[in-house]
């Protein structure tokens, strides 16, 4: 290659008008020029930026397909050339096929170097080989990759070799690979060329049967086997294996899958035993059945001391379930220091009847089993299952009355006061002195401990909080007065002092003051001032705050020309993308407005062309102008809606509303499946949320499925 002409080529091109992930690629060609350079440090450094800025995380830009050649032509030259291959590989990988999109180009250029891959794919040094052979199958060009991978299969002798060729064929040909991948199975192979076939096994659809089982066993562990592999995707084999059985969803796989679990966990390895531990939390989050699947291993696991903290993530997603393990974590959670909190932590989750003593004999130095025991597990909340215990509310009201606690700690103590209501009734001094530190999260505590001959006296503190105290509790406080009292003066003036343009509060004030009703006729003003006045550039919090305006001034003036219009332009201006919450909040509010919303129907109607809008928009649609629906059709959307998690509590809630009309025999079978399926319909978000929230949706949906079959 001539460098000078290489480089000059390289100048030529229109960089700077070019973006990657940080803006202007108007450096890509000083870090070719580094690749080419004599500085060993500086093309380390250079194929370090690449990765960062044309291919970040994955993601490709339109400079990276311009790239692409130079790159290629740099590999080529022997310029870091199983580097460059890797890069190559990785843009097709974060490419596609097909359309005129960035990452089709980017696919595409690969595809334009695959003879120089191809070409690497017999190089003499082994990691350019698995370099490649994983690059040329990324590409997707099957029928120009394959016959390379198959003819160097066959002389192939390199384990990690033999392991990536395996996977790229199993990449671009699952099940015409099983049969290969089978025969790859036997304790002749080297373990890599082994875990590489049982994952080709699986992505080939074959059943998991004994052999397969057998091997995987038989290797444990295995991370170690795959630490060198190309494919980052499945790093994790053990792992990996128990996903893609369980998500196949039958009988048969599932067997297959909790009796693998069940012997990785008794496995006398610590390492293999870890693997499995992490697999068994996956298959917790996928599968509705794994709690009581995997209870059998747990006497086993916390069998010696030593090992046992290893366990108590797993602990804490089986629950109850793992009950057996409780006597074990009475003893850890016994001792001192943060061992003796994680253990005290799995506790609460196992059986928090025998927590709750543990944590008061030392509140103050367990506070990751405090945060469990009031329910930031699950949801961020209080939760009023914790057990009350007497010696857990004197320490919490010790605790209260020192020094010690910070802001956290004491809003995580308030909340679990407030969970146990009126059982909790002695703290009453100790949480109206905390009222002043803690003014957002004191005052419902407050209202739901305060015994009758105390309401008056704690009334009087909480309007003086709601008038003068600091800004961010005026709200709360206000509210708890009039839970306690049903006076609505307080609360009226908090809901007008925070109805401010823009205000950190107006959303909430505005909410509040719908549940007024009529009685906030006088806050009418406050609130249409209240709107945004920036239409056309507004954020998600100003459109979430109008939406909440809206539905307010419909709430208390019955008016459909003061929220509609507000409505209107919320659903024209909201981005689907990026606001999809707002606009099934603003598609709720024109629900909860009924037919006087009816100009509303072609923007809720243009909804129905986004899964995650349809719930929110038929149920809106059905409350407005319930003939411009196909009921069936519409049980239908909502039905894949559901299955798919796409705001599925609202598709339940709109499936009900439909009535049993618009459900075919059909829609009754997958809403009855939806309920009682094993695999989870939560499969996303926080790992400590997943599984409670799909209980709650199960219920759901076994309640509408009651509700639609009697009707």
């Amino acid at each position: 290659m001539d460098l000078a002409s290489f480089l000059a080529d390289v100048d030529a091109q229109p960089w700077a008008d070019l973006q990657h992930a940080y803006g202007s690629a108007a450096d890509v060609p000083g870090h070719l020029r580094a690749l080419a350079g004599d500085s060993e440090e500086a093309a380390s450094e250079a194929v370090s930026e690449l990765y960062g800025s044309i291919l970040h995380q994955g993601s490709v830009y339109g400079a990276t397909a311009r790239a692409v050649p130079y790159l290629a032509r740099l590999a080529g030259a022997g310029y870091r050339t199983e580097d460059l291959v890797a890069l190559l590989g990785g843009i097709a990988e974060g490419g596609a096929d097909g359309g005129d999109s960035d990452e089709a180009a980017c696919r595409a250029a690969v595809v334009g170097e695959l003879a120089l891959i191809l070409t690497a794919v017999d190089a003499g040094d082994p990691g350019l080989r698995r370099a490649a052979a994983w690059a040329a199958a990324m590409t997707n060009a099957a029928e120009q990759v394959l016959p390379v991978l198959h003819r160097r299969w066959k002389t192939e002798t390199d384990p990690l070799v033999r392991a990536e060729l395996l996977g790229a064929m199993a990449h671009l040909d699952p099940s015409g690979t099983a049969g290969t991948a089978t025969a790859a199975l036997g304790a002749d192979e080297p373990g890599e060329v082994r875990i590489a076939a049982l994952l080709a096994c699986v992505d080939g659809g074959l059943p998991w049967g004994p052999a397969h089982h057998g091997a995987m066993l038989s290797l444990l562990p295995v991370n170690g086997l795959v630490e060198d592999r190309m494919d980052l995707e499945r790093n994790e084999p053990l792992q990996y294996v128990v996903e893609a059985l369980l998500l196949r969803d039958t009988d048969a796989d599932r067997d297959a899958t909790y009796t693998l679990l069940d012997a990785a966990l008794r496995n006398a390895d610590p390492e293999a035993r870890e693997e499995a531990l992490w697999a068994a939390e996956t298959a917790c989050l996928l599968s509705r059945s794994a709690p009581e699947r995997l209870s059998g291993a747990v006497e086993a696991l916390m069998a010696d001391p030593a090992d046992a903290p290893a366990a108590y993530s797993l602990l804490t997603k089986l629950g109850v379930r793992a009950a057996v393990a409780a006597p074990a974590l009475v003893r850890l959670a016994a001792g001192e220091g943060d061992p003796a909190d994680c253990a005290l932590e799995a506790l609460v989750a196992v059986a928090p009847d025998r927590a709750a003593p543990l944590l008061a004999r030392d509140l103050g130095r367990r506070p990751r089993a405090l945060r469990a025991a009031c329910g930031f597990l699950i949801g961020g909340t209080a939760d009023s299952s914790f057990p009350y215990d007497p010696a857990l509310l004197d320490a919490i009201r010790t605790r209260l009355g020192s020094d010690g606690p910070d802001a956290d700690e004491t809003v995580r103590l308030v909340l679990l006061l407030g969970a146990w209501g009126s059982r909790a009734s002695a703290a009453l001094p100790e949480l109206r002195s905390a009222l002043p530190g803690s003014p957002k999260a004191v005052p419902k505590a407050l209202a739901a401990i305060c015994p009758p001959e105390h309401r008056a006296a704690t009334a009087e503190l909480l309007t003086a909080a709601a008038r003068t105290g600091p800004e961010d509790g005026r709200l709360a406080a206000a509210v708890a007065v009039r839970e306690l009292t049903g006076e609505t003066g307080p609360l009226l003036a908090a809901v007008a002092g925070h109805l401010t343009p823009g205000g950190p509060a107006v959303r909430e004030a505005a909410r509040l003051a719908a549940e007024l009703g009529p009685e906030a006729t006088g806050l009418v003003p406050a609130l249409r001032s209240a709107l945004s006045e920036s239409e056309g550039t507004r954020n998600s919090p100003q459109l979430d705050a109008d939406v909440e305006i809206a539905a307010a001034l419909w709430r208390i003036t019955a008016d459909p020309e003061a929220a509609v219009p507000v409505l209107a332009g919320v659903l024209a201006e909201a981005e689907p993308t990026w606001t999809h919450w707002t606009l099934g909040r603003a598609a709720r509010a024109a629900a909860r407005i009924g037919g006087a919303a009816r100009p509303l129907v072609p923007a809720l109607e243009g909804l129905l062309t986004d899964r995650v809008q349809i719930p929110s928009a038929v149920l809106a649609l059905h409350a407005i102008a319930p003939e411009s629906l196909d009921g069936p059709r519409a049980a239908g959307l909502l039905l894949d809606a559901a299955e798919r998690d796409a705001d599925a509590v609202t598709a339940l809630e709109a499936l009900v509303a439909l009535g049993p009309t618009a459900l075919t025999a059909a829609h009754h079978r997958r809403l009855t499946a939806l309920a009682e399926r094993d695999r989870r319909v939560r499969a996303s978000g926080v790992e400590t949320r997943i599984a409670p929230a799909d209980e709650r949706l199960r219920e759901q949906a076994r309640e509408a499925a009651r509700t639609l079959a009697g009707a």
